[in-house]
């Protein structure tokens, strides 16, 4: 029986999901096919607009092995599971004549544990917890009334997945009815095992055809040695320009004080006094040196903090040894109890270990938090060689995003993936190829790209009132619908509360309403500017009038003092490489490609794009910044801008009139 043809399928498809067939969608699913069947990798930028889900995932249907699609968002997950795969795969049956299947799969935490919800939370710092739902009248806390709304939730769940609970419940309430994979007692151990919502979802991922899943669980896959996901002969990674971050934040390490008296607290009555004694003592030695720790980086652990880590992770290893040595009888669950306390202590020993062994491969840092205290991370130099050997190794994976060009190639992208620069042969190296196939959009004729060029160069600290004053006449000129991206919370909090007083526009500022409430609020009105920090660069998709106006406060470089960007900048150095190009200015273009892209979301949507930093126009790095941003047309012109931006806002007036008539 002859293969059905992939334009024969995509048509189908894109009908059935009630789209526009593309050439740039076409193009990517043809790439797709020849990297799925020659076993390749390929690296494909598809623009805003291009339809790129169906773009892989028909190709990858009709090649009939099990895909993973990973995501990094929860939106997109569910745009797929719940609106691109049913019809999809509705369309495509009749001509493969098969109906593939389907499924998504998270990690432990993320699905509710019918043993924590019934036997309740093993651990002494967590008591009285369920009480407030036994007393008469009701639970009256907000933690009461979230947990009571869980269990009531649990009678009617089919997935037990976190995501499905509308409206959502706080993390301190999630951790109550939900366990790690380390925690987890095992489906032949546990009362509820022939229940359990986490197995459950991994029996339908091992039976689907198409897994979609997280960057964190591909990460832990990768990671942790022993498999998550099922056997897949393609990984597709959407939204891959986020990748480095989720897997890097995976394989970082933390031990706090509070971390540590956590463990401290599950193990002490289930090991003998002479171990008990011992972590208590471990752990008050930890939070004393960690009372008096400065934030930064250290490039060598300093002898006191040293001593107190080895006296740790030699605590913990003792107590790993006599766990269970000890019977205590007061609790229900001693086994869920003590697989608890197992994976409290066997954390806190391997990063005690990990922070000795001062790895050249690790990057250690303190941190200070004003509500948390003090922090000690560590975190791998670089995920490359990770990704190059877990990743690339024994599968065909095909990466996508909107920006994945930076500079004008894929290879910066490549190399912090662990690829090699494009066309580079050799045993080792894993052979792929970059694709941008374009945007439906007409960029220099939708939108423009202002530098505000006149404006004093950013200084570290300092109030900018040139720069408010630039923003307050933009936003003027737009009559409002403005999205403000800025570089940190602090800017757009002070932007926010000096504009505030002097306009007329209601100006909407994240953190003092949900994101989604805030997005929702901002693209039913267009009078409503909307202030914030790194979520929105990524998060917003308000396609229409009412965002015209896309600003960036400064070129959004890591922070000098970043201890894990600094020490990837100087590895870069050392060997003879461009560390500022090849870590922050990538880090601001990628940035940037993104806040850019929040401007145009469809094919009538018009506006600017304003950059309030000169440097973009003036520095040798500016070229390399715009030419990783939508081809918009280009002008530090700001009488022009201040026109055009008026225009903008009259024709969408005259046309919310139009049809309001």
């Amino acid at each position: 029986m002859s293969k059905p043809d992939l334009t024969e399928l995509l048509h189908a498809a894109v009908t059935a999901v009630g789209g526009v067939e593309r050439p740039g969608q076409v193009a990517m699913a043809q790439a797709v096919a020849a990297a799925v069947d020659d076993g390749n990798h390929l690296l494909a930028q598809a623009g805003t607009g291009t339809g790129k889900s169906l773009g892989y995932l028909v190709p990858a249907l009709a090649h009939g092995e099990r895909v993973v699609v990973a995501t990094a968002t929860l939106a997109l997950q569910r745009q797929l599971v719940e609106r691109d795969l049913p019809r999809t795969v509705a369309a495509l049956g009749p001509l493969l004549r098969r109906e593939p299947q389907f499924a998504m799969l998270k990690g432990r935490s993320n699905y509710l544990c019918l043993h924590r919800l019934h036997e309740g939370v093993p651990s002494e710092e967590e008591d009285g917890l369920f009480d407030p739902m036994e007393q008469m009248g009701g639970p009256t806390s907000k933690l009461g009334k979230d947990l009571v709304r869980l269990r009531d939730w649990a009678d009617e769940t089919e997935t037990g997945d976190r995501d499905a609970l509308t409206p959502g419940v706080s993390d301190r309430a999630w951790s109550q009815v939900s366990v790690t994979s380390r925690e987890c007692l095992g489906a032949s151990k546990c009362a509820y095992g022939a229940e359990c919502f986490a197995e459950a979802a991994r029996e339908r991922a091992k039976l689907a055809d198409v897994v979609v899943t997280n960057h964190a669980l591909l990460a832990i896959d990768a990671i942790e040695g022993a498999p998550v996901l099922p056997s897949h002969e393609v990984l597709i990674v959407d939204e891959a320009h986020e990748l480095v971050s989720r897997v890097t934040g995976v394989a970082t390490g933390e031990l706090t004080p509070g971390g540590v008296n956590r463990a401290v607290k599950r193990s002490a009555k289930l090991v003998n006094e002479k171990a008990a004694d011992a972590l208590l003592t471990a752990a008050e030695g930890f939070e004393r040196v960690m009372e008096l720790a400065l934030p930064g980086r250290l490039e060598e652990v300093p002898e006191d903090l040293a001593y107190v880590l080895a006296a740790l992770r030699d605590a913990c290893r003792q107590v790993i040894t006599s766990l269970g040595e000890v019977r205590d009888r007061s609790v229900a669950d001693e086994d869920a109890v003590r697989k608890q306390a197992l994976a409290s202590i066997e954390n806190v020993h391997g990063v005690a270990e990990r922070l000795l062994e001062q790895s050249e491969y690790d990057v250690i840092w303190c941190e200070r938090h004003d509500r948390f205290g003090a922090s000690l991370r560590v975190a791998p130099l670089s995920v490359s060689g990770l990704l190059r050997e877990k990743l690339f190794a024994e599968r065909s994976v095909v990466l996508t995003s909107a920006t994945l060009k930076l500079g004008g190639d894929f290879n910066g992208v490549a190399a912090s993936l662990g690829l090699a620069p494009e066309g580079t042969e050799g045993d080792d190296l894993p052979v792929w190829q970059g694709i941008d196939v374009g945007s439906p959009f007409e960029y220099r004729k939708q939108g423009i790209l202002y530098v505000a060029k006149h404006l004093a160069t950013p200084g570290r600290e300092g109030s900018r009132t040139d720069m408010l004053d630039e923003l307050a006449e933009l936003i003027e000129a737009a009559g409002g619908r403005t999205l403000g991206l800025f570089s940190s919370m602090r800017a757009a909090q002070a932007a926010a509360e000096a504009l505030r007083g002097r306009l007329d526009f209601p100006i909407l500022l994240q953190g003092e309403e949900t994101l989604g409430e805030l997005i929702r609020t901002f693209a039913d009105d267009a009078g409503t500017c909307l202030f914030g920090t790194l979520s929105l660069w990524q998060g917003v998709d308000v396609p229409g009038p009412n965002c015209q106006l896309v600003v960036m406060d400064r070129i959004p470089f890591p922070r000098p003092d970043d201890p894990l960007m600094s020490a990837r900048q100087k590895a870069v150095e050392e060997n003879g490489g461009n560390g500022f190009m090849a870590v922050a200015a990538t880090h601001a273009a990628l940035l940037m490609a993104q806040g850019a892209g929040r401007l145009i979301r469809a094919t009538g949507d018009r506006g600017v794009v304003a950059v309030l930093d000169p440097r973009l126009a003036t520095a040798r790095y500016g070229g390399f910044l715009r030419a990783s941003m939508p081809e918009f047309w280009y002008t530090t012109d700001r009488n022009q801008v201040r026109r055009s931006l008026a225009a903008i806002a009259a024709a969408a007036d005259t046309a919310a009139a139009d049809t309001a008539g």
